[in-house]
């Protein structure tokens, strides 16, 4: 099973939501701010007390979607707003969730999972994992967008690479600004953006980010924090619409506009991933006993308690399924 996973991770490398670098910067930002009591937690449910014990498997769940056990997490990574960018960003849960989960189901699922005293062992800790991608995944702008799968279908090219509008928001634009994806770049950037946060432009900014959030209810915690993030589509992402980007060279002008939201998301999934880590490890037994009177959890881990009702699909989402409700093309 794992040896397959890592096999995984190395095709996908460079082609995860955030990005291989994204995502473990986020971790090693968490893991910067986490109690140690919350360290301690997250190191015993992982088996892992090394340096690296959150941002080793920041990108797991990106792997764990391309195997057959695990294709059934592909919706998790994002929600697909269908709302009409650049005139008007909003998202709405009950519009917008997919009928098999969405990235906001799926944080108040794993939520829950995480808590849960029956459990398997193995499943608390994919709980864990999950949560750790997912809180990085909901800050991108583009997985809470459905216009154009995410962004996924307007094509653009950066630097002269052909590519696409959600791949450069992904990938090329924060590497081009960090210079590379190894879990050292991650680290190097991780130590930056502490400061900042600590002492610099975000410091003022970072209470904001955390301000309501309520592991007793996830969903709309994270639905929060999708809405935040999608608010970005219209200010920044696709200030113009789609139009005025579609088939254009993205670097470096677009890259000047857009670098500065790259990296307070980043800054903002890192800061709000350690708070929502640590009031999971204080032991508030609410989430926990979600399940009080069952004998044991469903087998179904896709959250369905937390699902909208079912419904016709849009042709937004109709446009999702066809391409086997993955993040877009393998970006």
């Amino acid at each position: 099973m794992y040896t397959t996973l890592l096999a995984a991770a190395f095709a996908l490398r460079g082609a995860n939501a955030w990005g291989t670098l994204g995502h473990e910067t986020v971790a090693f930002i968490a893991q910067h701010y986490v109690s140690n009591h919350t360290a301690a937690w997250a190191q015993s449910i992982l088996s892992n007390d090394s340096a690296s014990y959150l941002a080793g498997v920041a990108t797991w769940a990106d792997s764990y979607r391309y195997t057959a056990e695990g294709k059934f997490s592909a919706p998790f990574h994002y929600i697909d707003a269908e709302d009409s960018p650049p005139t008007s960003c909003n998202v709405d849960f009950e519009r917008d969730c997919g009928s098999e989960g969405c990235v906001v189901s799926a944080i108040a699922n794993y939520t829950t999972r995480v808590q849960a005293a029956n459990v398997s062992a193995e499943q608390r800790d994919y709980a864990l994992r999950f949560l750790v991608h997912f809180i990085g995944d909901i800050t991108q702008p583009l997985h809470d967008e459905a216009l154009e799968v995410g962004g996924n279908d307007i094509d653009v090219t950066f630097n002269g690479t052909a590519t696409n509008l959600h791949h450069i928001w992904d990938t090329n634009m924060p590497e081009e600004l960090r210079g590379g994806y190894s879990l050292k770049d991650a680290a190097a950037w991780a130590v930056n953006l502490t400061a900042e946060i600590d002492s610099g432009v975000y410091q003022n900014q970072t209470a904001s980010w955390v301000a309501g959030l309520d592991v007793n209810d996830a969903k709309a915690t994270a639905l929060r924090w999708a809405t935040d993030a999608n608010a970005f589509v219209c200010s920044v992402v696709l200030p113009d619409g789609e139009a005025a980007i579609n088939g254009t060279e993205t670097y470096p002008a677009y890259y000047d506009s857009a670098i500065g939201t790259i990296e307070v998301q980043i800054a903002k999934a890192g800061v709000r991933l350690a708070a929502w880590l640590d009031a999971l490890a204080a032991g508030n037994k609410t989430v926990a006993h979600a399940y009080a009177g069952r004998r044991s959890l469903p087998v179904d881990v896709s959250g369905r308690e937390f699902l909208p009702e079912p419904r016709e699909l849009s042709v937004a989402k109709l446009k999702r399924a066809a391409i086997g409700w993955g993040c877009g093309h393998q970006h």
